[in-house]
This record gives C-alpha cells, structure tokens and sequence, in this order.
C-alpha cells in the first residue's frame, strides 16, 4: 500500500481545520451523518475559542490512479445548499473511476484497474506563532506539508514562519489557495504574493474551499502523485518515535508514534531508548479519526500505542522505541528541547468557594499536563503571601492562558497565577573577582544590585505585515518599545513585510492588541528570539504597607522606572480595597522611593455624639483614634485581590 504523511499548516484562521474536516469526507472516514466542524479539534477549550491548541494525527484510505491528469476528475464537486442559502458539509458524490473513496479503514480495499489503494495519514496542526513548538514536533513525523494561505487575507506572517520550519526539515510543500468560494477572493494575487515572498510558482498553487468542497479532488491528486513515500528502512530492527502522549485514567499512557523502521505488533516488547524501561504492547490502532484497532504498525506508519504505562515519567516526547529482544543500536533523532521565555507562578486558590483545592491536586493536574504539552516547564516554589505553588515557564501569553484553563477544566484546581515575566541572564562578580553568568526567571530572584555587572534581557526579531498607509503608526509604536528597524520587503501592491528588533518584554503583554489596533485589523506579527542582549536594567520592588510583595516584583528598563512605577500604584490603589487602617503603596529602586501612593483609610466619626462642651474632649477622641489605627496598622494584614497581581502587567495611561 503507498504511504503519504503529511501536515496541514498555515496562519491563524486560514482553514486548516475546515479543510481537514473536508478530507475526512471526501475520503469517507467520517459520513455526512458524522460530520461537523473542527472534527479533530476535541477539546472544549478548542471548538470555544475557534483555535487548534493540539495537532491531531489521522489516517484515511484513498484510491488514485499515479499520474492520471486532474482534468480527469470531477473538481466541480461542491456540497449542496441548505434552506438558508449556505453551503452544508455532505460527502462527495461518487467520483470519477480515477480517484476516489475507498471507505473506513479496515475495509477488503485492493489495487484494481481503477487506481491504487493510498494511506494518508495527516496531521491538523496550531496556527498561533505560540504553538510554533507544536506544529515543528509534527513536521518531524511527515514527508510533506500543505501550506493552506486565505484567498481573501493573503500571505500573512505564521505563513511565512511554517513554511520555513517545513522547508528546514526538507518537506515537499504543497501551497494551496482556500476559500476561494468568498466573494471577496483573489485567489491569483495570492498566487503571486506565494510566489514573491516564498518563491513557490504561482501555477503550481492548488485552488480549493474547503468549506464548499471545490477542488478536492485535484488537492488529493496532487497529495499522491506529489508528495514523497516514507524513506526506505534503513535497518530491520524497529524504530518509532513518540511525537506525543496522553493520560488515561483508565488505560495509563496513550503514546503516539511515527514508525520509521522494521515493524511493531501487539505482544511485542518494547524498550524506550532514551529512558531503559521496557513495557508489553497491549493494543495499537489509529485514528480514522475515531480510534480503531490495528494488529500492526509498519515503517511510515503512524498510529498510538497501550502498553500499560501507569507512571507520567516513563514517556518522553521524542523518545526512540524499540523492540526489547531485538534493539536497534542508534536512536532517532528527537526534539530540540523548546525554550520557555514566559514565566508566571500558580498557586492553588484557597477561597472558601474552592475548600479542597491543594498544593498536591495542583501537583497531579500539572503532571498530567505536562505529558500532554512537553512546552511548559514546572518547579515547586513558595510564597508568604501565596504559599506553595510552582514556577511555571510557557512559549508565550496564549500559551500560559491556555495552560491555566486546562488545568482548571482537565484538572479540576483553581489556581492564582502571578503577574508573568521573561527570562533574564545576569551577570554577577564572585568572591574571587571572577564573573559568573545566571538564568533568572522571576525578578524576586535578582541578586543585589552592588554585584551585578551587566543585565541580559531576550531580544526578538518581529516580522509585521501591514498595510502600507498603517507604516508610520506601526514604526511609532516599535520605537516606543525601544526597537530597532532591520528592514522592510515588498509583499503586494497594498502590503509590506517590516522587522524589527524588540525587547521580548516589550510585546509579551499588549503589543499584539496595539498593533491590531492601528492596523483595524489587518496586521500580522511574528517573533522569534535571537539572543540576549545587554541594557540599563533596573529591579522596582513594590511595597504594600512597608512590606514587599515579591510576587509584583518587576524588572525594567531605568529609563522607564519611575514611569512604570507610578502606573502600577495607581493601578494598585483601585484593585486593593480600602481598611480600617491607611495604606502606602511605594515603588523602589534599592533602597530609593521612586513613586508613592496612599490608600485611605476608613474613618469613623468619632465626635458624632460629642456636642457642646470644650474643644479638648473632641481632640482627645481624635487623638485616641489615631493611637487605635496606629496599633491596627501593626498587626493589620493587607489582602490582596487577584487582579492587583495582574494589574502589573496594564501598560495603558488610564
């Protein structure tokens, strides 16, 4: 049977998802019955925000006559109109003898004089510049990509940024124009756009809607002539590669693996290369895309596998498995280790609301996750204010939102999570007078400032494609965030591709939002970090009735201390809510004030009831008032909402 693997990638929205659903229905893996939009999208967290967070991996039967032209086939398919005028999903009509459906997987399918039988096996991948880590461990596991680009919106900066990471694996690309149904599409210019920014030529681009069905039957054409078979085994011992996992309560670790070499059945026991442990296959199968039993998987498979692996550190993501009697001598090459460059602390909510909710449930539900996403990090740390919680690093802002919500749904803990950081290298001088180099992820963590030589911080290189009217509002906006303009590239006759060098502490929080903002819309960005790079930085400790909250500890730049110190006070002063004592609120560099702001305190009036009489007895009740706050103001504890952690982060004026 020929073997096809294959990655659907593409920018934010551009129809990878749609498209895949599309594919399962023209190969019919899944029956009009069964069909509805994001079919591998299954976590609730996905189908609500409209977003992949996940890659999934399927496999579909598909029968194509090599080298038959596409004017062959029936392209004209499109599913037909419901009442309302729109296009509902529905499985192809019976296409021509050339190409077509085959059915489930496990059907009596053979090779006839009307084509051969293909196996694809693709995988829907993350659109987000913070699942890029996600959609590289995908491309690992395929021959070829699709590069899906919106008919309507053109080339935008994920485009460009996934079509690289498949060009860096040696992937044949396909680049496909979607939506080509829309009124508003221009499926030629885009063509051309593919060409002048990416150099794919511009008749090789394969016009589809996945929405409609229109030009399935050629994509699939051009995905089995195309695309290249798996390599050849390069010996005969077995050898797979985990390119994901996850935990079943019931059925312990689901491994997903790539197969590469030899062949693995259930029975056979297995060795993980990385780790030593052996475990017995229990049951293999493959996603079609409900899961189905299969006896075997062979070399360019892919599929998942139960081995009854009841302990989380037992699997890792991009690990080599292997049979135990007869073990390969040289392990596949896995994953770059991804580095983590957002760093936040979750502590489990003690409210009354959520009794129950404890440091070891957020332990388990963080263990769990992170099997399931390898790109975030975790460390136990502790808090006075907040006590035990963990240190937690993420790719990204999204990422650690996403993050946060699996582990309150999937997990069942509510968690109070810090305001996030990046990661900083800081120079110190030793006791000897040598230097010595340190990673700090939290800003608490900052050693005192009469040894620190130099402070390193992250710098991106942004991508930004724009309208051209927006450059002078976007070029403002990248200096404000101290960066520096490399340069600027053609990419239409209305659009233009700028990159700059930008502080990663400078676009983790707002920047996104700013630059959608000026461009109404149309904006797109893209980052990746270059190196650190040293500059004036400072540590703002904020002191709450004297005391310093490290948990709202910030690093910035000196010039823009005072500034930011000021704004996070204010911002402080209306999310903590007023005592029966005053309250200062101070921003301090060292041991310097920088910026102060009082909370005031309620006050009762006490001489309500003192009439007539000498002014003395007044003074007397206000004087025994003052002495009360004063012992109050001691033994007084501040509580501190939620919010006023986040309030750190709001670079606005208002």
């Amino acid at each position: 049977m020929n073997i096809r693997n294959f990655s659907i990638i593409a920018h934010i929205d551009h129809g990878k998802s749609t498209l895949a659903d599309r594919l399962l229905q023209a190969t019919n893996a899944v029956t009009a019955r069964e069909a509805r939009e994001q079919i591998l999208d299954s976590m609730d967290l996905e189908r609500e925000r409209g977003i992949t967070i996940k890659a999934s991996a399927v496999t579909v039967l598909h029968r194509h006559k090599p080298g038959s032209s596409t004017d062959d086939l029936e392209s004209d398919y499109e599913a037909p109109l419901d009442e309302s005028g729109e296009h509902r999903a529905k499985t192809p009509p019976t296409p021509a003898p050339r190409s077509g459906p085959v059915g489930p997987l496990g059907t009596d399918a053979k090779d006839d004089e009307h084509g051969e039988i293909y196996m694809l096996n693709f995988i829907d991948t993350p659109g987000h510049v913070d699942f890029t880590y996600e959609v590289s461990r995908a491309l690992k596991a395929c021959e070829g990509a699709l590069l899906v680009v919106d008919s309507t919106q053109g080339v935008q900066a994920q485009t460009v940024v996934n079509a690289y990471l498949a060009i860096n694996e040696n992937l044949t690309i396909i680049p496909v124009i979607n939506k080509i149904d829309l009124p508003s599409a221009r499926p030629e210019d885009v063509a051309q756009e593919l060409e002048q920014v990416l150099g794919f030529p511009a008749e090789e681009c394969i016009f589809v809607s996945a929405k409609t069905g229109q030009g399935l039957p050629e994509l699939l054409a051009k995905i089995c002539d195309n695309l290249p078979p798996p390599r050849p085994s390069k010996m005969k011992q077995a050898r797979g590669l985990i390119f994901d996992a996850v935990y079943d309560d019931y059925r312990g670790v689901i491994v997903y693996i790539r197969m590469f070499d030899g062949s693995i059945k259930v029975g056979d026991k297995i060795r993980m290369m990385g780790l030593g442990r052996t475990f017995q296959i229990t049951d293999l199968g493959k996603y079609v895309p409900k899961p189905q039993r299969v006896p075997s998987l062979g070399a360019g498979e892919t599929g998942y596998m139960v081995a009854a692996i009841r302990t989380l550190a037992d699997v890792r993501v991009g690990d080599t498995i292997t049979l135990d009697l007869d073990p390969a001598t040289e392990a596949l090459e896995g994953y770059q280790p991804p580095r983590q460059m957002v760093f936040c602390d979750f502590y489990p909510a003690t409210d009354e609301d959520q009794r129950g909710n404890s440091f070891e449930e957020l332990r388990e539900a963080i263990e769990k996750l992170s099997l399931n996403d390898s790109a975030f990090t975790f460390q136990a740390v502790h808090s006075e204010a907040l006590g035990f919680g963990f240190r937690c690093g993420f790719l990204g802002l999204l990422h650690m939102d996403i993050v946060q919500e699996r582990l309150e749904r999937e997990g069942g803990v509510q968690v109070v999570q810090t305001a996030p950081t990046v990661s900083y290298i800081v120079t110190t001088k030793g006791k000897g007078g040598e230097l010595v180099e340190e990673e700090i992820h939290n800003p608490a963590d900052l050693p005192d400032a009469g040894v620190i030589e130099e402070i390193k911080e992250p710098i991106c290189r942004v991508d930004l494609i724009l309208p051209k009217d927006k450059i002078g509002d976007i070029m403002k906006l990248c200096m404000e965030r101290r960066g520096i303009y490399k340069s600027q590239t053609f990419v239409s006759d209305t659009r233009e591709m700028l990159s700059f060098h930008i502080p990663l502490a400078e676009i983790i929080y707002d920047f996104y939002d700013k630059l959608k903002g000026i461009t109404s819309g149309y904006g797109t960005m893209d980052y990746e970090i270059i190196g650190y790079e040293p500059d004036r930085l400072v540590k703002v400790d904020i002191l709450i009735n004297g005391d310093a909250v490290q948990a709202l500890a910030l690093i910035t730049h000196k010039e823009k201390s005072e500034q930011r110190g000021r704004q996070i006070l204010s911002k402080l002063r209306g999310q903590i809510p007023r005592h029966q004592f005053e309250i200062p609120l101070q921003a301090a560099i060292g041991g310097k004030i920088i910026a102060r702001e009082t909370i005031k305190a309620f006050r009762k009036d006490v001489t309500a009831k003192c009439y007539g009489g000498d002014v003395s007895r007044k003074r007397k009740l206000l004087e025994k008032q003052k002495e009360g706050k004063k012992r109050m103001k001691n033994i007084g504890s501040v509580n501190i909402p939620q919010e006023a952690f986040m309030a750190v982060l709001d670079t606005s004026e208002d």
